[in-house]
């Protein structure tokens, strides 16, 4: 094999129409349907070449089956939500749970008035 610099290299794929992006992930999760596999550590890649994009995933993988029912939120994220709205926490339990566990927007729409 030929040595070949990183800036040759670079400059290389700049020729070619290529682009290489690191994306600074903690955690990777892969939903499968009838399990999932997690990346802990994971290094990612995001390469654009003729108007595609691919991502490119390294890291310490691990399979899991998928736990059923599992909110996406903590008890501690309703108490949050409740405080926060000044709603009861079966008000703010429900607002998580259409939102997906999204704090903020749960928030939000137990504190901004309706609009018509």
């Amino acid at each position: 094999m030929l040595p070949v610099s990183n800036k040759q290299i670079n400059k290389l794929m700049k020729q070619l129409g290529m682009k290489q992006e690191e994306i600074p992930a903690e955690q990777v999760i892969i939903k499968l349907p009838d399990k999932e596999i997690l990346v802990k550590n994971p290094s990612v890649v995001k390469v654009t070449f003729q108007g595609v994009e691919t991502l490119q995933v390294t890291g310490m993988f691990e399979e899991r089956p998928l736990q059923a029912n599992l909110e996406a939120f903590t008890e501690e994220d309703v108490k949050t939500v409740a405080e926060k709205a000044n709603v009861d926490e079966e008000t703010a339990r429900k607002a998580l749970q259409e939102t997906n566990g999204d704090l903020a927007e749960a928030i939000m729409r137990l504190t901004q008035p309706e609009q018509d």
